[in-house]
């Protein structure tokens, strides 16, 4: 049995969506598997190689195995797994969640075969990450609410105009996604719940139909104000293009910067310096594609 996937990176939190609004975004990851003999042989080129382990702690075949367990016979079969990775890692851009959705998608093949279950999909998968936004993002594409509440998930994709686009600043340094949220405080002010509250509810509405309200909607007083001690430079930055009219955020847990809008929006921050930033333009992603 031959198998190929096709993942996208997500962009996570969109400034107020703190863990429950995941963008995905057309850039990916391509996997090939090959179900053979006995035994784990993994290859990993692009991002990752040399760093990433070559046995079954790898993320994506614990995934593998994980699914199994959840919808086959548990059992790991002999495997060669091939990834050719192209998603920055601990950059912000859900490298970890389109491992694991990879994974998943994998065990649905070999358990069941035919198309995911992509409810099903989504629901281990945020499991398995901890909170649902890049998770949802990788599974359906577009853009999308989750969130996990007693052991319960719920995912609903949200309505995109068709004329928005994506940015990203992307910087040479790495944020790992633990230390990131060790900065994080365990209360915050009822007026700053408040104000994100409503920041994530215009940032819905800005998404689907009102993107002269994506500058508003995409505010933030959860983690990006505390996060900024580790990733100075990328703060700085997010802060510039704001000033310009950009509707721009921290990726995920950082240190990319992302913005969403018109081309028009976008372009308001050309003149903002990003030394040591590389510059991608691109679309919203497609979700997970499985292939025989």
């Amino acid at each position: 049995m031959r198998l190929r996937v096709r993942v996208p990176a997500t962009t996570a939190n969109v400034g107020s969506g703190f863990d429950c609004i995941g963008i995905a975004i057309d850039w990916y990851d391509e996997l090939e598997l090959e179900v053979r003999g006995s035994g784990v042989e993994l290859e990993v080129t692009g991002e990752g190689a040399g760093q990433v382990p070559l046995d079954e702690s790898h993320l994506v075949v614990a995934s593998i195995r994980r699914g199994l367990e959840e919808w086959g016979e548990g059992r790991l079969p002999g495997l060669v797994l091939r990834s050719h990775n192209t998603i920055p890692h601990s950059r912000g851009l859900g490298s970890s969640a389109s491992a694991i959705v990879a994974g998943l998608a994998f065990a649905w093949g070999i358990a069941r075969g035919g198309d995911p279950d992509r409810t099903e999909l989504g629901r281990l998968a945020s499991l398995l990450e901890g909170h649902a936004d890049n998770a949802a993002a990788a599974v359906f594409g577009g853009a999308t609410l989750g969130w996990i509440q007693d052991g319960q998930v719920a995912i609903h994709e949200l309505p995109v105009a068709p004329d928005l686009r994506v940015r990203v600043w992307i910087p040479e340094f790495e944020v790992p996604t633990k230390g990131a949220r060790a900065v994080l405080p365990e209360r915050i002010s009822r007026t700053d719940a408040v104000a994100q509250a409503a920041a994530a509810a215009t940032l819905v509405l800005g998404l689907g139909s009102r993107p002269e309200l994506l500058l508003r909607g995409t505010t933030d007083r959860l983690h990006q104000p505390f996060r900024a001690e580790l990733m100075p430079t990328s703060h700085a930055l997010m802060l510039g293009l704001r000033d310009a009219g950009v509707p721009a955020a921290i990726s995920g847990a950082g240190p990319t910067v992302f913005a969403i809008g018109t081309p028009e929006q976008l372009r308001s921050g050309d003149s903002v310096a990003h030394d040591g930033f590389v510059v991608r333009d691109l679309a919203l992603g497609h979700g997970v594609e499985l292939r025989r």
